[in-house]
């Protein structure tokens, strides 16, 4: 499943060939924080589903990146770091967060898939 599921805090998942989940923050998301000066990632360690896992920080403001399922982070975008640009620039490619395993994997499918997410986006934005 290479399809993307997306949170309503505008987290996007991609589910990996060796099972691991990708999380990154969509274009939405980063669009809204503006340039992105600093990404805090998590620790390699387990997080709870709707915990705060890692922080960005743009010009604009701070924000957490959450959980979006119980998991154990396994992989860290160490690029962002050095380069916190490559959320604004590739913020579902190259901008990834973290990876995890998930205590489930089948909660994976019960996120938002594109068409929830687009009506989500046209919502907040019509609000």
């Amino acid at each position: 499943m290479s399809e993307l599921r997306f949170t309503e805090d505008h987290e996007w998942l991609r589910v990996e060939a060796d099972g691991s989940v990708t999380v990154g923050i969509t274009a939405y998301a980063q669009n809204a924080l503006g340039d992105v000066v600093f990404v805090q990632l998590p620790e390699l360690q387990q997080y709870e589903k709707g915990s705060e896992a890692s922080t960005v920080e743009s010009v604009k403001a701070a924000s957490g990146v959450y959980m979006p399922l119980t998991g154990d982070v396994v992989e860290v975008n160490g690029q962002l770091e050095s380069s916190p640009e490559l959320v604004n620039e590739d913020p579902m490619g190259e901008g990834w967060f973290f990876r995890f395993n998930p205590a489930d994997m089948s909660e994976v499918t019960a996120l938002l898939d594109q068409d929830a997410y687009d009506r989500l986006i046209k919502a907040n934005d019509d609000a």
